[in-house]
């Protein structure tokens, strides 16, 4: 099991979950999906979007959030929602971590949501405004769970500009 898993339920749009994927390979994370999608998996759409890093990928398919939370009893979980009550800075990621996403026309079931209220988290957003992009939601959250644990496992600088003179700059 990875130390960051990102959970996208029932995802509609290929291209998302091709930015997605490449994010989990840049960071280490495991990609799970749920079915149904709203794609074939082979769409050129998802592969362009996820460039060359697919094989890089530790992807798992479940057919319905049962299924996930049946081969993944007791895990650490989050439901990122535009609904949830409290920000996502506020919660704790330890590691192993769940970050649970919904697919991009209505988010999570309202019923996983309800009985998971304190797993419940959202992003700060303008008043009037329905959500962000849910690829760019997915790298906000993993890099806050990454922040929270030191950013482990990933180098933080490739040490080009840290090597030239200032003045080459």
């Amino acid at each position: 099991m990875k130390d960051i898993n990102i959970v996208l339920h029932e995802p509609e749009i290929p291209q998302n979950t091709g930015n997605i994927a490449r994010t989990c390979a840049a960071t280490g994370a495991a990609l799970h999906i749920i079915r149904p999608m709203g794609f074939e998996i082979d769409d050129r759409k998802l592969k362009r979007a996820g460039l060359d890093y697919w094989h890089l990928l530790d992807i798992t398919y479940y057919d319905s959030l049962d299924d996930f939370f049946l081969k993944n009893p007791s895990c650490n979980f989050f439901l990122y929602s535009t609904k949830a009550p409290r920000c996502y800075t506020e919660a704790e990621y330890r590691y192993p971590v769940f970050l649970f996403f919904g697919k991009e026309t209505k988010g999570l079931p309202e019923d996983l949501l309800r009985s998971n209220i304190t797993r419940c988290v959202r992003l700060p957003m303008r008043d009037g405004l329905r959500s962000l992009n849910l690829s760019n939601s997915v790298a906000v959250a993993v890099y806050e769970a990454l922040r929270q644990n030191g950013f482990s496992g990933l180098v933080a600088s490739s040490g080009y500009l840290d090597s030239k003179p200032e003045e080459d700059i």
